[in-house]
């Protein structure tokens, strides 16, 4: 079995431009096969032709009926079975991938008998289930047209063939000849692709044969099958208005390689050059000293500034953030660079994960539920690394003239002694034990107790398994909170702020 869709597949379709004459139809073979060999290390291609059993397509009352235009056109190209036999070994004496399209139930089963490697739905025969029932009795790659069709039809058709274990594919396709620019409607490709995404999705075209920017748009959407119309005109015989001739193909797939090339990797990002990376480099902003700093300080945003041009080892404005701790290995004068050789940088984002992790294990045990997008205050009174032991998570749902905010502390976690000179808080337990110290006074809450703490009541608390309290008070203001230890009222780095995003609500 022939392996599908490793590189974009190009359909030829020949329909019936062969004009019932099969060394024409040699020929078209032949002039296509040379347009495609420069591409054959980037596509695959195949070559299409369309079986319909007139004895039983046509209507026995209308056979010789003329007026009606498909019964011409049908009955005048027709080819013998043995014709459309030499056709094909021409096909793979060319090594073409096989495809045909039948229009009834008898052309299936010589499709079948011919051993065509893949089998065309018809836009028209789309929601054929007669046809449909018939081919899917066979194992063969099957690549539908779905002008026409509904959401709802183009998904019952998937799951058909999708129940009964066949490979089907799907192409965007408008039924006008020609189509013209505004009834293109590419972006119906990105419709099929995000509501079939497990499919492969193409475009059949019906442009105008001169139209090269189409294939570039239906490339860049994700399309991985076209389809087109082709045929060799000579004195006699004359093309459609939407049949390329073999120039028209080359320009064609021109344009296809040349969108390609322009699109670059998909599904991952592409590879940096290394002249993109000195390019960024360069316009990067250098971390200097905007004062003199101590060995042992830690840095923040008060003692740097960021300038061009950028030296070499030199941190760069890109490598601060909140969750990264740089700090001092010597002392360091103004307007010296912060370099790797006179800073060490920790980053704490792992640490910080992992606290919220355990915070929000807390919470979904408790069934509190957080507002997505909320503030979520980690206070470290004496460093992350001592989180575990002092310090609460704190969560600011609102803060006006009254406030709420959730308070988690972790198994053994205490927060240190302090109190407020302008905020009343009310204390309510929600989840697991909750042991507040009141001005020498210590009690033990479970869920549903109440605490009132009055301003200037110095208090400090702590949870054995964990806890989950709602905090309502007036309004809360920040350096309002007054630390019995003095060394925790000079830390002024002993916040961390965490957006709550619902990907982080997820963890």
């Amino acid at each position: 079995m022939i392996e599908l869709f490793k590189k974009p597949l190009f359909v030829f379709e020949m329909a019936n431009n062969h004009q019932g004459n099969v060394e024409h139809g040699k020929r078209i073979i032949r002039e296509i096969k040379k347009v495609v060999k420069e591409f054959e290390n980037i596509f695959d291609f195949a070559f299409k032709f369309q079986y319909r059993d007139l004895d039983t397509f046509i209507h026995p009352d209308y056979k010789n009926d003329f007026s009606y235009k498909y019964i011409k056109r049908f009955s005048e190209t027709k080819l013998s079975e043995s014709q459309f036999l030499e056709l094909k070994d021409e096909l793979e004496k060319n090594e073409f991938i096989t495809m045909c399209t039948p229009f009834d139930e008898n052309s299936v089963k010589k499709v079948i008998k011919h051993n065509y490697d893949i089998i065309k739905v018809a836009s028209a025969s789309f929601t054929d289930w007669p046809l449909l029932e018939e081919i899917s009795k066979y194992d063969k790659p099957i690549i539908a047209s779905t002008a026409g069709a509904t959401l709802n039809e183009i998904r019952n058709v998937i799951y058909f063939f999708k129940h009964r274990g066949r490979n089907i594919n799907i192409m965007h396709c408008v039924a006008a000849y020609p189509t013209t620019d505004e009834k293109l409607e590419l972006n119906q490709i990105d419709l099929l692709k995000n509501e079939f995404p497990d499919i492969n999705v193409g475009f059949s075209t019906h442009e105008k044969p001169d139209n090269f920017d189409a294939i570039k748009i239906a490339i860049a959407k994700g399309a991985t099958i076209f389809e087109k119309h082709v045929g060799v005109e000579t004195d006699k015989i004359k093309l459609n208005a939407y049949s390329a001739n073999p120039e028209q193909v080359y320009k064609w797939l021109k344009s296809a390689k040349k969108a390609y090339i322009m699109s670059g990797v998909r599904g991952k990002r592409y590879s940096f050059s290394k002249e993109e990376l000195t390019s960024l480099k360069n316009l990067r902003r250098g971390i200097f000293a905007l004062k003199n700093i101590s060995k042992d300080q830690c840095i923040t945003m008060n003692e740097v500034f960021f300038a061009i041009p950028r030296q070499n080892g030199q941190y760069a404005s890109n490598d601060m953030s909140k969750y990264k701790k740089f700090v001092a290995k010597k002392d360091i004068k103004a307007y010296e660079p912060i370099s790797e050789n006179n800073v060490e940088i920790k980053d704490l984002y792992p640490q910080i994960k992992e606290y919220v992790r355990e915070i929000l294990d807390i919470v979904r045990k408790s069934n509190v539920v957080i507002p997505e997008n909320s503030v979520c205050e980690l206070s470290h009174h004496y460093g992350l690394d001592n989180f575990k032991n002092f310090g609460a998570a704190i969560i600011d749902i609102i803060n006006r003239e009254y406030c709420k905010k959730i308070i988690i502390l972790l198994p053994g976690q205490k927060h240190p002694e302090h109190y407020h000179k302008q905020k009343e808080e009310t204390f309510n337990v929600l989840y697991g034990d909750f042991i507040i110290n009141i001005d020498g006074q210590e009690r033990v809450y479970k869920p549903g107790d109440i605490i009132i703490v009055e301003r200037n009541k110095k208090h400090s608390f702590y949870s054995e398994t964990g806890a989950v309290i709602e905090e309502i008070s007036t309004t809360h203001f920040k350096n309002d909170s007054f630390y019995s230890d003095k060394k925790i009222q000079s830390n002024k780095h002993r916040k961390t702020q965490i957006y709550l995003t619902e990907d982080i609500l997820s963890y």
